[in-house]
């Protein structure tokens, strides 16, 4: 039998006997009144009380078992999909409607099982890297190839998963860069008044002249968002992966082929813009429209992210130490250079901060024709330096969802350098 049933009909069957022994009590004293009404009502309550206390504990039994499930499957599903890569050399880029991978290679013996109930989503980049989603009901979990299963994030006020605060949005997790799913600032954070709480909203211009030491505290400060954040080097490299990924944000409707929309970076305006709230006005502001001034960029989860580039700068939480700086061999100042540039000396950058980590066919050649950016740095520069992502308003092919900015003070503040939180 039932646990829970089993504990509630012990509980009636007490208070039964309770009665009874009530009831043959007034008999033997030759008394004929029967219970009281506080009496029933006691009963009454103690049966409501028990009944509450068995479904919590019913409800708690049954959303542990359904986590578990999901957790199982994402579990078996994972060792499946590392399976047919090492076969093949790749996850599978596609699968059929019963979750069987067919490209690059099909193969019925590596098909994804769902436990009866349990629905699975599979995405897939650059053939090194997948992102998989177990849902029953009102519960949902998520996997990559290099995490473990987590509670899937979702849009705001979904009651699947873990809902993003207001003005955030859902990011898929990257094995590429060890992230579970995170949630993301839909817009550059902004500043009402002299408040020292961000907000993520279309109006208002972005908050700038803050420095990366400051932006850290200030995004912990966001409203209702317990684990809020700067943006960390690896969502951020997520994020650019993920929208690199997606053909609708390239020129040309091909991955790598033309250029993959780079914001405001024109100076027409020169200033940084406001946003607008409808995803489909990528150009707002914009005095020149359909070039790669584009502000919008998608995810492949349908999400819709605003001036990723170009517009303003955004510290990430990352550094890089004095004499660790990279570039070229004899430059003495900072200068712009290609990601591409076969001199370009690494020194102390980590590799995943390159566009060749993403592995995205062809991206270890890409430069700012294709949209993503430049690098400036001081090859052994003695300071501290912050990261900052993206690009901003000055007219440039310096700005894209790689650009990186090694030249900045983490304790200064900056007219062009802004930040946008996760969680």
């Amino acid at each position: 039998m039932n646990p829970v049933r089993s504990l509630l009909k012990e509980k009636y069957i007490y208070i039964a006997k309770c009665l009874h022994s009530k009831k043959e009590a007034s008999n033997g004293m030759k008394s004929s009144h029967a219970f009281t009404i506080v009496e029933l009502l006691v009963v009454i309550v103690v049966i409501a009380i028990l009944a509450a206390i068995t479904i919590v504990a019913y409800a708690s039994v049954t959303q542990k078992a359904v986590a578990s499930s999901l957790q199982s499957d994402l579990t078996n599903a994972s060792t499946q999909l590392n399976a047919y890569q090492v076969l093949y050399g790749s996850f599978p880029t596609s699968l059929d409607n019963d979750n069987c991978p067919t490209a690059p290679t099909e193969d019925t013996n590596y098909c994804l099982k769902a436990s009866s109930g349990n629905t699975l989503t599979y995405s897939q980049i650059a053939g090194k890297t997948f992102h998989l989603t177990a849902t029953s009901g009102n519960t949902s979990w998520s996997i990559t190839d290099t995490t473990a299963p987590a509670i899937a994030t979702t849009t705001p006020g979904s009651p699947i998963g873990s809902a993003c605060p207001t003005g955030f949005i859902p990011v898929p997790g990257s094995g590429t860069y060890g992230t579970n799913d995170f949630c993301v600032m839909k817009y550059e954070a902004k500043q009402v008044g002299t408040s020292t709480t961000p907000i993520s909203q279309a109006s208002g211009t972005p908050w700038v002249s803050i420095s990366q030491t400051t932006a850290i505290t200030n995004s912990q400060n966001v409203a209702d968002c317990t684990g809020c954040h700067l943006i960390s080097e690896a969502e951020w490299m997520t994020i650019a992966q993920n929208v690199l990924s997606v053909a609708s944000n390239w020129s040309t409707g091909t991955v790598g082929s033309g250029y993959i929309y780079s914001g405001h970076n024109d100076s027409a305006p020169a200033n940084a813009l406001v946003a607008d709230t409808n995803d489909s006005n990528g150009y707002y502001g914009e005095t020149n429209t359909g070039g790669n001034q584009k502000r919008t960029l998608t995810l492949t989860n349908g999400q819709v992210i605003w001036d990723l580039a170009g517009n303003v700068y955004e510290w990430t939480t990352e550094t890089i130490a004095g004499g660790q700086s990279p570039g070229l061999s004899g430059e003495s100042t900072g200068i712009w250079k290609q990601w591409n540039n076969s001199a370009l000396l690494q020194n102390g950058l980590p590799t995943s901060a390159m566009p060749s980590y993403t592995g995205i066919t062809g991206a270890s050649g890409w430069n700012s024709t294709q949209g993503i950016g430049q690098l400036f740095s001081n090859y052994g520069d003695s300071g501290t330096r912050g990261f900052a992502r993206g690009g901003d308003w000055t007219p440039s092919i310096r700005a894209g969802v790689l650009s990186l900015y090694l030249g900045l003070t983490p304790g200064n503040p900056y007219s062009t350098v802004g930040f946008r939180v996760a969680r």
